[in-house]
């Protein structure tokens, strides 16, 4: 059944007439107010949960919302070409990371329209397009609806145009990761625009740095979800491999990873993107003569501690285990033996919902490496209870 859903209109009146009617202070009021609502079954992940502000001390009448504040004073900056519009962009920004509820608000309000404004007036300017990318990425996270065709065609010439600069690089890519995530139509669009290729153009030109390196790996990845539920069948597939065939995807992300052998937030994520990768029987056996097996085995062998990291290994080697040759690969590299020191490694800790994941990810594994290839000698191993075992 569907919650109830209000206007924050509703919400702050009620704040309000808890203040005015029944003399509470302001955090009674809105703690009496959230009790309410949500005794109602009401949904306030998109309310904006605090006591609007006046703007200023003269003007105490007109209260609203620190974040449409910020709003509106970017609105006036904007057209009066002020200088004050960088201050302004970066605490638009500010109050949008705040959360989900700020960010709603401020797209009911319009603010759209008036950041993308930001974004093409500041293209000369890089510290206020940075500001203006920074304040887009930062609206547009969880609401991918708001990119329209004017807001593609932007982000696409910017990460052309300043492809060399790390900086707005990181910031377009993000914002496009916000863009495409749960939002097929906009994917494709981009896609067709030819972000694929931009995108794997940004590893390889910035592959020193690490935050260019992670967040693109992670834009590519989102362009082989399938987590519109608004549509029935869509594109992952066919993503994933124009990634690989057309922009030689698996080996520019295996060579970034030679190049971070000790940044684990990296690797991990690019471990991820191999796994969303290995679609087709080829793909599973290009990864391993790109040298993807040996990184990873390596990896595995040397991040048995680092939880997040051997998830993704995990992930990554069960999705090139499709390949009948690669399980041999895979098992004559010592990979069955590593697995199970990673299964007994994480058995032991507290968070039981990351090793029912870890563990079920390497005993699936284990299962598809000894079934799946032809080893001759006995073998088995005993995992808190799990007994995997191979027999002649």
């Amino acid at each position: 059944m569907a919650k109830r859903r209000i206007t924050q209109e509703t919400f702050d009146a009620v704040v309000r007439e808890n203040i005015d009617e029944f003399e509470m202070d302001e955090s009674e009021a809105l703690r009496e107010a959230i009790e309410q609502f949500e005794s109602q079954g009401v949904d306030l992940s998109s309310i904006v949960k605090a006591v609007p502000k006046a703007s200023s001390e003269e003007t105490t009448e007109d209260q609203t919302h620190e974040v449409l504040q910020a709003l509106e004073s970017l609105r006036t900056a904007l057209e009066s070409s002020s200088t004050s519009m960088l201050a302004d962009l970066k605490l638009f920004t500010e109050q949008c990371s705040l959360g989900f509820a700020q960010r709603y608000l401020a797209a009911q309000k319009e603010a759209y329209p008036t950041i993308l404004s930001c974004c093409q007036r500041a293209d000369e300017d890089k510290q206020k397009l940075s500001a203006a990318l920074a304040a887009l990425s930062a609206l547009t996270d969880g609401q991918p609806d708001l990119l329209d065709a004017e807001g593609q065609g932007f982000l696409i010439g910017t990460l052309r145009t300043h492809q060399e600069d790390p900086a707005l690089t990181c910031l377009a890519v993000q914002t496009v990761r916000h863009c495409c995530l749960k939002h097929e139509q906009n994917r494709q669009d981009l896609v067709k625009a030819g972000v694929l290729r931009l995108l794997a153009g940004a590893i390889t030109k910035h592959v020193k740095r690490p935050e260019v390196v992670k967040e693109a790996c992670i834009a590519l990845r989102v362009m082989t979800f399938d987590d519109d539920v608004r549509v029935p069948f869509g594109h992952a597939h066919e993503h994933a491999k124009m990634i690989v065939l057309e922009q030689n995807g698996l080996k520019v992300i295996v060579e970034a990873a030679k190049a971070h052998p000790e940044n684990m937030p990296v690797l991990s994520e690019l471990c991820a993107t191999l796994s969303r990768l290995a679609v087709r029987n080829e793909f599973c056996q290009d990864i391993v003569d790109l040298g993807g097996l040996k990184f990873m085995m390596t990896l595995l062998a040397n991040s048995l501690d680092c939880q997040d990291l051997v998830k993704q290994v995990l992930s990554a080697l069960r999705a090139i285990a499709g390949n009948d040759d690669v399980k041999d690969a895979i098992v004559n590299a010592g990979g069955t033996e590593l697995i199970v020191m990673a299964i007994n490694r994480h058995l032991g800790n507290g968070q039981v919902q990351y090793v029912q994941r870890c563990v079920s990810r390497a005993v699936l594994l284990c299962v598809c490496l000894l079934y799946g290839s032809p080893i001759t000698a006995k073998s088995s191993w005993r995992v808190e209870g799990h007994w995997l075992r191979c027999r002649p």
